[in-house]
């Protein structure tokens, strides 16, 4: 009953939002140049989402928006996880952690497009900072949740150092990295499009950017729709994920009561 009345509440924020957008310019109170009407907004998006040639700059920002989160993530979780067993290593690196942390990463994209050209791998090089990190302490802090007592039982029953990685502390990371993965997915688009904006030929990024040249905010705002619909696809695929690979973890759903 509440999960029906939760969508229709949905339902109705979307209308009330986007109807008073669209009523509000219809009046003149709100001036199309800076806030386009919604029904603008969505023919360019059909516009383009029609066109064969737009699906190309999608691959692209894809593309580079994928390789930054799998190879920020997997760097991230293979660091974390070396880090958080590690106290040692944690605290001889732990300066140099946090002052490469502390640089804002939009300074880091000239030099990514210095060394790496124009291409793809400068906007790819700069989504994996962007998620390298947030995956990095995630890992780290959930390897050192793992309760001592569980560690000690495994090794009471004989359990090598390879045993307790796959049946301990990456069981017990993983919801700490799950939850990372949600997060970094946003960085890793953030990563392609500033990339894109400092200098590209293709791109969802290159479009948006050659929008705003053109004072062309139906685009901006076109191209900025897109880019959360597919966020939120990618957060949606990143729910089934986390619903098989953590199958132990009980549904908040089913507490709840009616």
């Amino acid at each position: 009953m509440h999960a029906r009345t939760d969508k229709f509440i949905q339902l109705a924020l979307v209308i009330l939002v986007f109807g008073g957008w669209e009523g509000g310019i219809a009046m003149g109170w709100i001036d199309p140049f800076f806030f386009p009407a919604p029904t603008a907004i969505a023919k360019q998006s059909w516009t383009w989402l029609s066109d064969t040639s737009f699906y190309q700059h999608v691959y692209i920002t894809l593309t580079e928006t994928a390789l930054g989160y799998l190879i920020g993530t997997a760097l991230g979780v293979a660091g974390g996880v070396w880090l958080g067993l590690s106290r040692r290593s944690a605290r001889i690196l732990d300066p140099f952690i946090k002052g490469f942390n502390a640089i804002p990463r939009v300074v880091l994209a000239p030099i990514f497009v210095l060394w790496l050209g124009l291409g793809l791998w400068s906007k790819v090089a700069l989504a994996v900072t962007l998620v390298f990190f947030t995956t990095f302490f995630n890992a780290m802090q959930g390897v050192r949740e793992v309760n001592p007592v569980v560690l000690a039982n495994a090794r009471i029953l004989g359990a090598s150092r390879s045993d307790l990685l796959r049946h301990v502390y990456f069981p017990a990371a993983a919801s700490w990295i799950l939850s990372s993965l949600r997060t970094s997915v946003g960085f890793a688009v953030v990563g392609a499009i500033i990339g894109e904006y400092l200098g590209a030929s293709a791109g969802l990024g290159y479009l948006i950017a050659q929008a705003e040249g053109n004072f062309n905010a139906v685009g901006v705002f076109a191209g900025i729709i897109i880019l959360a619909a597919f966020v939120l696809v990618i957060d949606w695929m990143l729910d089934i994920v986390e619903n098989r690979v953590i199958t132990w973890r009980p549904n908040a759903q089913q507490g709840a009561t009616s």
